[in-house]
């Protein structure tokens, strides 16, 4: 989390002058106005090429407010994936990106902000060539279609939908959303369990 407090002293009275408004002097100042839609704009500009020198998309950045403070929220990616030791990485190179615009003289985010940095879940969707292309092999479903993703290339993705190859252009390819696969339970792995039980009984026997 990077702090960037920039605290000012209110003048006080004069000798002999008279206050009108003693609470004034302990009261919270008032949060400043910002326009959450340009400050996101000014903050992509300025970390996204340091996403892209680091190996990695910039795939989303999220800002809000909490109270006085911000929360910048960014995701990245790339077709390793990227690790913990990545993420402190990264999350020092956009800190630092961040403070070397204010001190040029182009304040991005004014006052205090919590920068977190992650990866997208599978449950994000797949808008870009580069999506599919790291969930090759994965289920997915898109334009009302459910198979699995064979390859992509500069056309399109080629899907295997119920044992046949579809392909779909880039062009006609809508938002696709990766399917979560769970185990179908008589096909999970339980060890040999009826053999364990043939054993119990016969150990019982005597």
């Amino acid at each position: 989390m990077t702090q960037r407090g920039r605290a000012g002293a209110r003048p006080g009275g004069h000798p002999g002058s008279r206050r009108t408004r003693p609470e004034a002097e302990t009261r919270t100042p008032a949060v400043p106005r910002v326009d959450l839609t340009a400050a996101r704009a000014r903050v992509r500009e300025v970390i996204e090429p340091v996403v892209a020198t680091s190996g990695y998309d910039l795939e989303d950045v999220h800002l809000s407010r909490a109270g006085r403070r911000f929360v910048l929220r960014v995701l990245v990616d790339n077709d390793g994936g990227i690790s913990l030791d990545d993420v402190a990485v990264i999350s020092r190179a956009i800190s630092d990106a961040l403070d070397t615009a204010d001190e040029a003289g182009g304040e991005v985010l004014p006052g205090e902000y919590q920068l977190e940095v992650g990866s997208p879940g599978v449950d994000r969707p797949l808008t870009e060539p580069r999506h599919w292309r790291r969930n090759t092999g994965r289920l997915v479903a898109v334009n009302g279609l459910t198979g699995r993703v064979l390859s992509t290339d500069d056309k399109g993705v080629a899907l295997d939908v119920d044992g046949k190859t579809r392909e779909l252009a880039w062009a006609e390819l809508g938002s696709g959303k990766v399917q979560i696969e769970f185990k179908r339970m008589d096909e999970a792995e339980f060890g040999d369990v009826e053999d364990d039980d043939e054993e119990d009984e016969g150990e019982g026997e005597e």
